[in-house]
């Protein structure tokens, strides 16, 4: 037996030894437990990591949207380029505890998505269809039969609308779930009813810095409790949970905590009690289920328990481990050859992969698959290439798992090397590839390898994902550039070139021309003429290859994701407006996260990128300085340059700063040049209504009279919401220029802030300006334009 000095030394010495024991934990209990949220980062990650690593229960991470609706710590993508980027954090964070995942929203173009804060469980769950986010959880306890649910937060008022609509959602399912009359098009699919046994709620509260529960957590009925570290790497549970968390970093996520968290208060609304642990009055193990089933398969799977818990006991050797393993694999295929029911069945299949998963590790077999090319296109071909260490297999046969619209050739051995042709169907559908879900046992995507081997005298069969999965992407792409033309009326004839980009020969591509917009080739790309009859809004021309619909194609590359692809419709938006710009030299300072200085120029603004060899320096040439959203957290070298900024706005420069989180490195005495305090929690300092009422306070103030004169109808068709991380304290010396407020709630004046400093001028603004000038909104640019103008006329 091994002593405790030499496990750590093989564990230090052998990371794959950490593998075994994760595999191994997983066949310790037959229960799952489904975790459910509204976002990716919704959940609950150590308490997942200890339920999974230690208890050794299946968990499932079910979320309803792909968070596209939020923000971006890392880069620009935004809306459903975002719900990909978030997409494929989730299915990290998931790896890093074992866990798998089901998804009920499908994308952006879904009904369940995400569309921006909401205050409302009511509400949310009207956007998404009540009938249709509940239906889909009852497909989701039937597919994957958890024991156990529990909500990420509490439906109570202070609270995320969507973590409120998904917590009443999931207890609404239960009892459907288990109905034969309800759903029954999903018998048709081969699911069955299920009945959840057990639904907690969180017995601790939902605020901090964003959320603000108003009412107190129910009582605790059990805890969930760690009574050590994760023996294979010594680290708290809380903090594999925060090594997983720290997967979203779009979201800026994962913490070191100097105290980890050991415990999680549950309340137990439905279900047998009373308890001491939330796994009692379930088949926690494969005893327990051999007392429910009885018989001759009674005991075998006691016999099976024993063999895991012998092969538990021999890690890390692994010959001992392989051996125990195979007994227990076939004294499970013992068990299932008699008659067992179906609520007991799936708990004993699902060892069984559990089983193959184990051995293959134990034995040291390992794999790496990808494909080429990267990209595949409806009729196209491509190969699968696999690279296998065999370990103590002495063979190992390959093949692929594919969708219907993949077939796959034979396999074909290059020594340690495997490679497999795939074809894409000619009718294959092309898209942005958010898969339904995610499993921990590999099998995820349209392709995947399937692996085979005899070990320990067992045939096991195992699957692996490719390193980056296949997405089905089109033949041909286009881009252009720019993608938005902002048109100042009248027009009168106003010339722009269109740069246009393509796979495709430029003879098959096209815009076609209108009445009031006329299109035609020109040197470096397509000339855009605007007729002197154009009239002002919104007006979109489709790209077209061979006179069909055109996409244009988005690289997402991150080292923590991989590579994927972002897909949408191509076209050009020509914004028609009554714009008139100041006379200014704007320097903006980019946090990444917005295209505020893109827009700046399109609108005809004198504008120069400071990175940080220009901050760094001469900044009297500028009038206006705008600091992109969360800036402060991302760029440095803006610390540094704080004073420096300040005492340029006291000799007559003018300083803009976007909305920053309490947490982007902004310090209310320091970062601004009088103080400004960002409100927290958040939800207390936004309007999350897009349409709700603004009241301009003072609409003679130099910032709303001029260049534009600013009105209520410049509010007019906003997305998602008004703004969010309002300032709810300030300096004397600042004057509120806005007031509005979500129905019900006080009115907020801490969406644009104004004062005059020195000779110069410092502005800051909590409106969501960036989303509403991507939504080409025509009053954020009619605002954006005045927030800018120098301080000096």
């Amino acid at each position: 037996m091994l002593t405790d000095r030499e496990r750590l030394r093989l564990r230090m010495a052998h990371p794959a030894l950490v593998s075994l024991h994760r595999a191994l934990t997983r066949l310790t209990s037959t229960l799952t437990v489904m975790h459910t949220g509204a976002h990716p980062d919704d959940e609950r990650s150590g308490l997942v990591a200890l339920m999974r690593v230690s208890m050794g229960m299946r968990t499932v991470v079910a979320c309803s949207t792909r968070g596209e609706g939020g923000q971006n710590s890392l880069g620009r993508e935004q809306g459903g380029a975002l719900g990909i980027l978030r997409s494929r954090e989730m299915e990290e964070a998931a790896k890093a505890i074992d866990s798998d995942i089901v998804w009920l929203g499908h994308g952006p173009d879904d009904p369940v998505h995400d569309f921006g804060f909401s205050k409302s469980g009511t509400d949310t769950l009207a956007r998404w269809g009540r009938e249709r986010i509940i239906e889909r959880l009852v497909r989701a306890y039937r597919q994957e039969r958890p024991d156990i649910v529990i909500p990420t937060f509490l439906d109570v008022p202070g609270q995320h609308g969507h973590h409120r609509a998904m917590t009443e959602a999931a207890e609404a399912a239960i009892a459907l779930a288990a109905d034969p009359q309800a759903h029954p098009e999903h018998f048709a699919e081969g699911l069955a009813p299920w009945r959840v046994a057990k639904f907690y709620l969180p017995a601790w509260s939902g605020g901090g810095e964003t959320y603000d529960d108003e009412v107190p957590p129910p009582p605790a009925t059990v805890t969930v409790a760690a009574t050590g570290p994760d023996p294979a790497t010594g680290l708290s549970f809380d903090m594999l949970g925060e090594f997983s968390r720290a997967f979203h970093a779009s979201q800026k996520m994962g913490r070191w905590r100097t105290t980890p968290q050991t415990r999680w208060p549950l309340h137990l609304k439905h279900g047998p009690g009373p308890e001491r642990d939330i796994r009692d009055n379930l088949p926690a193990t494969l005893v327990d289920c051999a007392e429910t089933i009885g018989g001759q398969a009674a005991e075998y799977l006691h016999a099976a328990q024993s063999a895991i818990e012998n092969a538990i006991s021999a890690f890390p050797a692994p010959e001992a481990v392989i051996e125990a393993l195979s007994a227990a694999k076939a004294c499970l295929a013992s068990a299932l050859d008699t008659p067992v029911a179906a609520d007991m069945a799936h708990r004993l299949k699902r060892k069984q992969l559990e089983l193959d998963a184990a051995l293959s590790v134990a034995a040291g077999c390992m794999a790496t698959a990808w494909v080429e090319p990267a990209q595949l296109a409806p009729g196209g071909e491509g190969v699968v290439h696999v690279a296998i260490e065999t370990g103590s297999a002495a063979t190992i046969n390959v093949g692929l798992a594919t969708a219907p619209f993949i077939s796959s050739g034979e396999a074909a051995a290059d020594g340690p090397l495997w490679h497999i042709p795939v074809r894409i169907a000619a009718d294959a559908p092309v898209g942005n590839g958010f898969l339904p879900g995610f499993s921990s046992l590999g099998g995820n995507g349209p392709v995947g390898v399937v692996l085979e081997a005899t070990i320990g005298g067992q045939r096991v069969n195992w699957h692996i994902d490719l390193e980056d999965g296949v997405q089905i992407l089109p033949s041909h792409t286009v881009a252009i550039d720019p993608e938005a033309l902002i048109a100042p009326l009248p027009a009168a004839g106003e010339t722009h070139t269109v740069g246009i980009r393509s796979d495709a020969p430029l003879e098959r591509l096209g815009i076609e021309s209108t009445r009031h917009i006329v299109v035609a080739p020109s040197p470096g790309g397509l000339g855009i003429t605007l007729q002197p009859s154009l009239p002002a809004g919104r007006h979109t021309l489709p790209v077209r290859i061979d006179g069909a619909e055109a996409f244009s194609l988005t690289p997402i590359s991150y080292p923590h994701i991989g590579r994927v692809q972002f897909l949408r419709p191509q076209k050009l938006d020509v914004l028609a407006l009554d714009l008139a710009m100041p006379k200014a030299r704007i320097g903006y300072v980019g946090g990444s996260a917005d295209r505020v200085g893109l827009w700046l120029q399109r609108m005809g603004a004198d504008v120069t990128v400071l990175d940080e060899p220009v901050l760094a320096g001469d900044l009297s040439a500028f009038d206006t300085i705008v600091i992109g959203i969360f800036a402060f957290g991302t760029r440095p070298d803006l610390s540094t340059a704080t004073r420096r900024l300040h005492r340029w706005v006291e000799d007559g420069g003018h300083l803009v700063t976007l909305y920053h989180r309490p947490s982007d490195g902004w310090s209310p005495e320091e970062t601004p040049p009088r103080r400004l305090v960002i409100g927290s929690p958040s939800l207390r300092w936004r309007v999350t209504d897009p349409a709700a009422p603004v009241t301009i306070l003072a609409p003679d103030h130099v910032l709303l009279s001029g260049p534009n004169r600013i009105s209520s109808a410049d509010f007019d068709g906003w997305n998602k919401e008004r703004g969010l991380y309002f300032a709810s304290q300030w300096d004397e010396g600042y004057e509120p220029l806005l007031s509005m407020n979500d129905a019900g709630e006080k009115p907020l004046l801490g969406s644009l802030l104004s004062a005059a400093i020195g000779t110069g001028r410092y502005t800051h603004v909590g409106l969501l300006l960036h989303h509403q000038l991507d939504r080409l909104v025509p009053g954020a640019f009619r605002l954006l334009a005045n927030v800018v103008q120098p301080a000096r006329l």
